[in-house]
């Protein structure tokens, strides 16, 4: 039987949330046993946010160079090489990883374990050959691709986001089954490498948990660039064909099939719970594997906590570093954080982007108050027209009765960036005057939220 080594703190997984929590346990003077199965870094840095926005620049990058008569500049016929476009993808993770590996490796008391991590007890996690005992343990291990059982998914080669990350050649025609976040942006990115590509979503429209405006301008933008979308895919199914793979659709109009070269699985995501023994630790999970916390992150065991997507209280890179700062704030800095606290915030990144804070139009209704909408078309935007990118609006909700705002939407140019002009003010809870009296530069996007602010009008 072996002797457990004995650590202050264990944490599984080297995501956004465990390395900065082992610097500021180390930082008070604890010792530190950090695990990581595969790459430090997590989803994001290796398969999610750097990689993919990183290919995103590159696809920019073609579809400006295509469009480049528009601005009076000439360009000669546009190719793109996805050996550079992955070699340059591939540099930004590397170092990314590189640096977050050297910060580790500087922590003083703290041992970086590579391998899988199961528990063996309330306190006992193995690693291969090791045991360790820790007097508290986080959970921050996120999450996966979904495949759902659909019928021929086994029969057949697929990718995820994943595996799209070592694609280094052009499919010839890309299907994606997916109408969400990780497959929209992935459509537009190949489609302006150069693929053929189809979107096939189950549901009446795109992203579904966006207001239906929303959806339907993401949809003529993703139209306008030749994207093929297939909705209402109520049975979807997979067969191998000659050419690649044929996605059975059944939609209510249109051929009942499509078949590409390539499919891409953008269902969805589940966490990386179901083989870490979680029962032997006692610690509880819902029905879909998510592990169950209260507002500051402790899991049913009091010496356990969950951060990341694991805990399916958000699935977003700064989600999971908030989470990270919650839980330091507690144990370290007697500042009661909690994560009801948190304004959900995210963004889309098709090009333009989708900037989004607090409540949808939709909830907003649902939630039985007063409320106030203001919205402006990217068409009356100077600095939108001024770089020739006028696709998209802006939308700020406000409460009529305590003059709070309760959300906004900014699908254009540099929407991903202008959402947090309100974000800031929804935290501080200022009223929509304050936003109303500000002065923003020109010639930007986010000096039309103040005009958007003034035009405030009742909700048909």
């Amino acid at each position: 039987m072996s002797v457990a080594q004995k650590f202050d703190a264990i944490i599984i997984g080297c995501g956004q949330a465990g390395p900065p929590l082992a610097g500021r346990l180390t930082a008070a003077g604890q010792t530190v046993a950090l695990i990581e199965r595969k790459l430090v870094g997590g989803t994001c840095v290796n398969t999610g946010c750097k990689p993919t926005k990183t290919m995103v620049a590159s696809a920019y990058a073609a579809h400006l160079a295509r469009t480049g008569a528009e601005y009076g500049v000439s360009t000669s016929e546009v190719s793109v090489d996805m050996q550079a476009v992955k070699a340059r993808k591939d540099k930004v993770t590397v170092d990314s990883r590189a640096g977050l590996e050297s910060w580790i490796a500087g922590m003083k008391d703290c041992t970086l374990f590579r391998g899988h991590a199961h528990f063996e007890g309330p306190h006992e996690v193995r690693v291969g050959n090791e045991l360790l005992h820790g007097e508290r343990i986080f959970i921050n291990v996120g999450g996966r691709a979904n495949i759902p059982d659909m019928p021929g998914v086994n029969d057949i080669e697929y990718l995820t986001n994943t595996s799209m990350m070592e694609v280094d050649f052009l499919p010839r025609h890309l299907v994606v089954v997916g109408g969400s976040y990780i497959g929209l942006e992935f459509a537009q990115m190949f489609r302006r490498f150069g693929a053929q590509v189809t979107v096939v979503e189950k549901g009446p429209r795109l992203i579904s948990r966006e207001d239906e405006d929303v959806s339907e301008s993401v949809r003529g933008i993703l139209e306008h660039e030749g994207i093929a979308l297939r909705l209402n895919a109520e049975c979807i199914s997979f067969a191998r064909h000659p050419d690649g793979v044929t996605v059975g659709v059944d939609c209510t109009s249109g051929d009942r099939a499509v078949t590409g070269s390539h499919v891409l699985l953008a269902i969805g995501r589940k966490p990386n719970t179901d083989d870490l023994g979680l029962d032997r630790a006692g610690v509880a999970t819902d029905k879909r594997g998510y592990i169950e916390v209260d507002d500051q992150l402790r899991t049913n065991v009091p010496h356990i906590w969950a951060m990341g997507d694991c805990n399916g209280k958000g699935a977003f890179t700064h989600t999971a570093y908030n989470d990270f700062e919650i839980v330091a704030a507690n144990l370290l800095d007697n500042d009661p954080r909690k994560v009801s606290d948190r304004i959900e915030a995210y963004a889309l990144y098709v090009d333009p982007p989708l900037g989004r804070a607090g409540m949808t139009e939709t909830a907003a209704r649902k939630s039985g108050r007063k409320v106030l909408a203001g919205q402006r078309p990217m068409t009356r935007v100077g600095r939108a027209v001024e770089k020739g990118e006028t696709q998209g609006f802006m939308k700020i909700l406000v409460d009529a009765d305590t003059r709070q705002i309760l959300g906004a939407s900014v699908l254009g140019t540099g929407g991903d960036e202008t959402i947090h002009a309100v974000l800031d003010l929804m935290y501080a809870r200022a009223p929509i005057e304050t936003l109303q009296r500000a002065v923003h530069i020109h010639p930007t996007v986010s000096e039309l939220l103040p005009t958007i602010a003034i035009e405030l009008k009742p909700l048909a």
